[in-house]
């Protein structure tokens, strides 16, 4: 292995993933197409004096053996494009990334029941509970849920996939140097703590700037079977990831939601265009061809034992949010018996507080 070289080659942030794959191919061997002269790169057919030059240039002062120790010191794994485990599906796509860094552990993520979920950063929370209701439905599976790790259906992908018992593959647009966004640190460190792995092809230093979350795209529907749309507007880079599906050929499924709401427009238009329509897990194994993996096999989820009243708050509320006085006048309960059993069955996992004073079942 030449680890090294690849290192080298990712540490130049001006290189995209095409032009090493050009050289790696034409070459036949990482360290030879490090070390090409502007003489051998003029030899490739079609590669412009442009870019070769740029290569020289920019490869002045890169020590290879520096570059693999500096990313091995951060504790960061490594994946070679040439490693015999380098994800099958993502090798297929047009402009597989050459190199892939990693936290967590690759080896417990089943790369052949791969599937991502994507969706607008500001999805509602029906969009939310959509997601959620799906991935429940995989409850303890061996599918693997893929998604980039930003806010909306991203994160709340990842943490059903956590919570249901199913590995999760968060893809990052930045090197390990960077949590974006920040208020995902948690899911990161869960993530890379035996839930899956956290992913990049960019090198530690590397920031998340704009142009890095398409190509980071790629990978997310690079790596997956297929792709479930959770919310999209119709210029959204959920969007941008299901034209990705397509053209790698894989499946692209789409959730539908409510038609007066700005994020599903772009769901809309998929459906009209061909889109599978997914409602349930069950929808996205029988698109996928998985039937052997059978929703009816998979334990349900233990309803929650409850007694007095515990239990006349948990039946008054649904998944739709119910405000404090609501909750107060259709229970009867005195304002702090009503904020204690509240509290506690937040506390429980059994319902969660948004909004202000608005609560909603779990």
């Amino acid at each position: 292995m030449k680890t090294q070289y690849w290192t080298a080659f990712s540490s130049i942030e001006q290189l995209d993933s095409t032009f090493i794959q050009r050289l790696y191919n034409y070459f036949g061997d990482i360290e030879i197409a490090f070390k090409a002269t502007l003489s051998d790169l003029k030899q490739i057919e079609g590669l412009s004096v442009r870019k070769a030059e740029n290569f020289i240039e920019k490869k002045k002062g890169v020590i290879p053996e520096q570059t693999l120790e500096f990313v091995s010191n951060k504790g960061i794994k490594i994946l070679t494009y040439d490693d015999e485990n380098y994800p099958f599906m993502l090798r297929q796509i047009s402009n597989p990334p050459m190199t892939l860094f990693y936290k967590g552990d690759l080896a417990l993520c089943n790369m052949k029941r791969t599937v991502a979920f994507v969706g607008s950063r500001r999805a509602s929370l029906a969009g939310k509970d959509s997601v959620q209701k799906i991935i429940s439905d995989l409850l303890n599976t061996d599918i693997c849920i893929v998604s980039g790790l930003a806010s909306g259906i991203d994160a709340i992908s990842h943490r059903a996939a956590i919570q249901n018992n199913l590995k999760t593959i968060g893809v990052i647009a930045s090197g390990f140097d960077y949590v974006y966004p920040t208020i995902n640190k948690d899911l990161y460190e869960k993530i890379e703590s035996g839930h899956g792995a956290v992913i990049t092809e960019y090198y530690p230093t590397f920031e998340p700037i704009k142009f890095r979350f398409p190509q980071r795209n790629r990978i997310v529907s690079g790596l997956s079977y297929g792709t479930v749309v959770g919310e999209a507007a119709i210029k959204s880079g959920a969007l941008i990831t299901a034209n990705l599906t397509l053209e790698q050929g894989r499946e692209l499924m789409c959730i539908p939601g409510a038609i007066n709401n700005t994020n599903t427009e772009g769901i809309y238009k998929l459906l009209k265009d061909g889109a599978t329509m997914v409602t349930s897990g069950a929808d996205v194994l029988n698109a996928l061809g998985w039937e052997g993996i059978g929703i009816n096999d998979v334990q349900c989820k233990d309803i929650p034992t409850l007694i007095g009243n515990d239990k006349i708050i948990y039946e008054l509320l649904s998944i739709e949010p119910k405000g404090f006085d609501e909750i107060q006048a259709e229970s009867n309960l005195a304002t702090e018996i009503l904020l204690t059993c509240l509290t506690g069955m937040e506390l429980r996992g059994l319902i969660e507080q948004s909004e202000g004073d608005l609560y909603r079942k779990l």
